[in-house]
């Protein structure tokens, strides 16, 4: 018998709900569980990626990560039940929870829950050499893209603009992925562009590989440090020198990247996935798949919380003796 498209995807819909059913979330079917991370030039994917393959335990249980626009499309997913999860930055996930910032005037989402902090995103101002941008206010008049609609990216690149001084309309802004922008850099029609990510990211790696060079600008001073002071998500960081060929140290700003769910899914299931998050099966992944794998720690699992935890996480983080 072959399934259409649809039958596929009622199928697989139809087990995960059977499988959320009930007290023990394994007891009659496999259960579904998906990541939303984001592009796959951007640090989320792959991080996302190993953590899924690691965790997973078929057929009893199944983690997939799944390529997105990011934090705002990850929690609208998760709202929607189009995802059992994914990644956000902790700014996104608190306004989408107290329905302030990005999300005034919309419904809070109540049943937002968090599994983990899971590293620093570093936010990276890469401009071309030869646009001889040295600070964010020299962007006025740039091209200068921001990232895509849906990505934590775009809300705190207009952050950055108005800490400086400038918004959308002073810049010739566009709106493209990492990578995009990075090509359009490569063939001269692109002067600057705005990631929120861990880094080194491949996207940068490879335009500042490919030449003719880039700059990560450094977003510090009197501006960043009143950045600082009116969102309290935003944290001081540095990205070191040659973290991406040829350019200097930078300092900048950082906020964290997060796991979270629903408040709907399972404790059960959330328990035992938090406790494979922190398996030395899924330690040995981290380490080994991607340089930023080494910032996710059980130490700082805990810190800086943005939405409530979910009790399946929370009682994992209890029994670590993490949370009291």
């Amino acid at each position: 018998m072959r399934f259409t498209r649809r039958e596929f995807a009622l199928t697989a819909a139809a087990a995960a709900a059977t499988a959320f059913a009930g007290r023990d979330v394994f007891a009659q079917a496999p259960a579904f569980f998906r990541i939303g991370t984001g592009g796959t030039a951007g640090t989320y994917y792959p991080i996302g990626g190993i953590i899924a393959n690691a965790i997973s335990a078929p057929p009893r249980l199944v983690l997939t990560a799944q390529a997105s626009n990011g934090s705002v499309a990850n929690v609208n997913g998760i709202l929607s039940g189009a995802l059992e999860s994914g990644f956000a930055q902790a700014d996104v996930a608190h306004w989408a929870h107290t329905g302030t910032g990005l999300f005034e005037g919309k419904e809070k989402a109540a049943d937002l829950r968090l599994i983990a902090n899971l590293y620093p995103e570093s936010i990276h101002l890469v401009a071309a050499k030869s646009a001889n941008i040295k600070t964010p206010a020299d962007l006025k008049g740039k091209r200068v893209s921001l990232d895509e609609p849906g990505s934590g990216t775009l809300v705190d690149a207009k952050i950055i603009l108005e800490g400086y001084g400038l918004s959308e309309k002073d810049v010739k802004a566009d709106y493209l992925k990492p990578n995009q922008a990075a090509e359009k850099m490569r063939d001269g029609g692109m002067d600057a562009f705005i990631f929120v990510g861990g880094y080194p990211t491949s996207a940068i790696t490879e335009l500042a590989a490919a030449g003719p060079g880039i700059d990560i600008v450094p977003i510090d001073g009197p501006q960043a440090e009143a950045i600082r002071k009116k969102y309290a998500f935003f944290a001081a960081d540095e990205i070191p020198a040659n973290t991406y060929k040829g350019a200097a140290a930078a300092k900048t700003l950082a906020v964290g990247a997060q796991w979270v769910t629903s408040a709907k899914v399972p404790e059960a299931l959330v328990y035992e996935i938090t406790k494979g998050l922190w398996s030395d099966k899924t330690r040995a992944a981290l380490d080994a798949g991607h340089a930023k794998g080494k910032s996710i720690v059980k130490a700082t699992a805990v810190a800086g919380p943005s939405v409530p935890w979910h009790p399946g996480a929370e009682k994992f983080y209890k029994e670590a003796g993490l949370l009291k």
